[in-house]
């Protein structure tokens, strides 16, 4: 029996969520807007309509902090893996979420433990849907 129809959480990071297109890379960059929680850095572009599909995700290493390739593999595993796990509390909101795409930066200086970088994403996906991160145009219509 397949574990979709019983209900179960999915934990998988398919391809089809994996933000590749240097199109929608350059106009995530250029129109989105970002906040930080050190050691990472959030980049998120806002859908027009709340959804519960997953958004497209693209995770980044510096080369500029880490100059080994095998740190920066390392780092990209441990952020993909927190996404990974936690990606449910994007999809499962009710009334769903308005992240179309999302680009997580590893912005430290040194490499930190899973436990934290996890701790540190849940905080910026429950920021994404307490709506405290506002999209541009929203914010500039407050002032």
């Amino acid at each position: 029996m397949n574990t979709a129809t019983l209900g179960a959480r999915s934990y998988s990071f398919p391809k089809e969520e994996h933000l590749c297109r240097k199109k929608l890379i350059d106009e995530l960059f250029g129109r989105g807007s970002s906040f930080g929680l050190y050691p990472l850095r959030l980049v998120w572009l806002p859908l027009a309509e709340p959804s519960v599909a997953p958004p497209q995700v693209l995770v980044s290493v510096s080369k500029r902090s880490f100059k080994r390739a095998v740190d920066r593999n390392y780092l990209k595993r441990l952020l993909r893996e927190a996404y990974r796990l936690n990606k449910y509390r994007l999809v499962e909101a009710p009334g769903g979420h308005r992240v179309g795409q999302l680009a997580i930066i590893y912005s430290g200086k040194e490499k930190k433990p899973f436990t934290l970088v996890e701790k540190k994403l849940i905080s910026g996906l429950e920021r994404l849907l307490a709506g405290n991160a506002t999209p541009p145009a929203e914010a500039a219509s407050r002032s």
